[in-house]
């Protein structure tokens, strides 16, 4: 006990040590310079394109502000039940505090901190990840989702095929933003599956959509009936698949292998079906996959979906 009777002065240091703890750890936490590869991926698959590290660092720091944030208020609980429990010796009422300007103003301040900061980097990685004018792609595959499949349409101009992607009334959903980058002269090929479909290799069920190793694809999303998403799970990348609006993406992948696909929203009874793979393979074997379609007589393009809305296409006009 103190000279003045008082028994405050022992809890001091301790309370003082655990508030230094508490912010070392935080720091420790947030301010270490640590790259992606030095965090677990917290439930995420290996990354298989070179824009999927992107999505992955922002997943692990999400999880790295949430885990601080987690840290403190737990700290601060402890703490409070700890050196805040009533006294066995003393039973009158501890000091009332009506409020404290300080403290509301460091709990009002501090979410609005921690927002502004997981939207810039949200935001960020957002317009980059959404960008289709960074780089030009090289290949362009039209992926049209139907209850209760998928259709891809290899815009390519394949040896042998005649017609033109930018003129086919197949693809007369695709706006004319998309069109201006597709191949001159890409007549095209196609494959359609169905719910009974498998991939060969692996007996998996479903389509799958050829993609060479190394090469920007750029994903044009078109539906037949109603919304759909295009997830291909190793990406770490998906988008709705809209009728009468058109969405895009592009990707680069850079491991070869067959991976997982699916519609990742609800479609209807049979959405579980909705199933695709991906195999990414070397630029010479893509090309021999599409004269393949081409000797099947899988030539030009399937029905990319339903024709744009009038105030879709106004919308698109204005921006361009």
């Amino acid at each position: 006990m103190s000279p003045n009777g008082s028994d405050r002065s022992p809890r001091r240091p301790m309370r003082r040590k655990l508030l230094q703890a508490l912010t070392a750890g935080l720091v420790l936490a947030t301010a270490t310079g640590c790259t992606y590869k030095d965090f677990p991926r917290l439930g995420m698959p290996t990354p298989t394109t070179e824009e999927a590290p992107r999505i992955l660092s922002l997943w692990q720091g999400s999880w790295a502000a949430a885990l601080a944030v987690g840290v403190l208020v737990w700290g601060l609980i402890l703490w409070s039940a700890m050196f805040h429990r009533r006294s066995r010796t003393k039973v009158e009422v501890p000091p009332q505090t009506r409020y404290n300007m300080p403290i509301e103003a460091l709990y009002t301040v501090v979410p609005i901190i921690i927002i502004s900061v997981l939207f810039y980097f949200t935001a960020r990685d957002e317009s980059k990840l959404l960008s289709l004018t960074d780089k030009k792609p090289d290949v362009t595959v039209n992926v049209v989702g139907f209850q209760w499949s998928w259709g891809f349409n290899y815009v390519e101009n394949v040896p042998g095929v005649s017609g033109d992607a930018k003129t086919d009334k197949n693809l007369d959903a695709i706006p004319d933003r998309f069109k201006k980058d597709f191949p001159a002269n890409a007549g095209g090929v196609y494959d359609v599956g169905t719910p009974g479909t498998r991939n060969p290799q692996t007996n998996n069920p479903g389509p799958t959509l050829w993609l060479p190793k190394g090469e920007t694809v750029r994903f044009v999303l078109t539906s037949r009936d109603v919304i759909h998403s295009f997830w291909v799970v190793p990406f770490l990348m998906k988008m709705d698949v809209i009728p009468g609006h058109t969405n895009a993406f592009q990707v680069t992948p850079n491991r070869e292998g067959t991976f997982l696909g699916k519609c990742a929203e609800l479609c209807g009874v049979d959405h579980s079906r909705m199933l695709f793979n991906v195999k990414v393979v070397s630029p010479a074997a893509y090309q021999k996959h599409l004269q393949d379609l081409a000797k099947k007589g899988q030539t030009g393009y399937v029905p990319a979906g339903i024709a744009q809305t009038s105030h879709e296409k106004n919308r698109e006009t204005n921006n361009l």
